[in-house]
């Protein structure tokens, strides 16, 4: 059970009557050989790095390798009450996102969502779900197959080196996973999903890579607090009934494109 595009997945979806997440993980069950529970076991295991890393970043005073910053979640996090220009949710995600960089930064362990530059967007926007909506561990992990099997497309038909083909694809990418799973999440159906990832893809298009101090770390954290909040942006408007007009294997096609023009610099 394998695809290289998004018709060949919906094709798959169909044919069993099943979601993007549960195609994911039969692939890998045939991939590896392996169980469904050891597959779930796996996918479970990097949920709780990802948890931990943004728990971490509350719990102690990180500072990063260089100097450059720590302690930015714990001021994100202490604002999301009634503070809160962007809203309890939307600012707790930003927290979890910013923590997870934190440790990122520290030489700590997370996961690479598809990236370490990305790393804190797919734990932010799931943890802040999860909280949110009182979702369980159990569907958490499913939703994190959701989100692999559009980091997989990414990876059979773009790049996703930041410093090759900027910030676009990294944070980008990070943040199309999200908004696909977070679909799922909320129950809708595979063409959504790719729908959500499509409109989050066209709202990263162009963002260059340009580190401060030679360092991926400013403004890599602030701008997966973007993927973050363009995930949810991205969900939001598709799950309400926004049409996306371009499809999502044609989206593929144009930040690949963009990304071989774009100019070194911003690489």
């Amino acid at each position: 059970m394998n695809f290289i595009d998004s018709k060949e997945l919906l094709e798959l979806c169909h044919k069993n009557n099943c979601s993007i997440s549960e195609v994911m993980i039969q692939r890998e069950m045939q991939l590896f050989k392996c169980s469904r529970e050891e597959i779930m076991e796996r996918m479970a295991h990097a949920y709780d790095i990802m948890k931990r890393a943004a728990e971490r970043a509350l719990r102690e005073n990180l500072v990063s390798m260089d100097g450059l910053g720590g302690g930015e979640s714990k001021r994100l996090f202490l604002n999301a009450g009634k503070h809160s220009v962007c809203g309890e949710m939307m600012s707790k995600a930003m927290s979890y996102a910013v923590g997870v960089l934190e440790v990122n930064c520290a030489m700590g362990l997370i996961v690479a969502a598809p990236t370490a530059g990305s790393s804190g967007v797919i734990p932010g926007v799931f943890l802040a779900m999860q909280e949110h909506f009182e979702l369980t561990d159990e569907q958490m992990v499913k939703a994190l197959f959701n989100a692999g099997a559009i980091g997989y497309l990414m990876t059979c038909n773009t790049s996703l080196l930041g410093a090759e083909s900027g910030y676009q694809m990294e944070v980008g990418i990070a943040s199309a996973m999200a908004a696909a799973a977070v679909c799922e999440m909320m129950g809708a159906s595979p063409e959504v999903s790719l729908d959500a990832a499509a409109t989050a893809i066209t709202n990263m298009l162009g963002l260059g890579c340009n580190p401060v101090a030679g360092v991926e770390e400013t403004p890599c954290q602030k701008r997966n607090v973007m993927g973050v909040s363009n995930a949810l942006i991205s969900a939001e408007m598709t799950l309400c009934g926004l049409k996306q007009m371009i499809p999502f294997d044609e989206t593929l096609d144009t930040i690949y494109r963009l990304s071989r023009i774009m100019p070194e610099e911003l690489g």
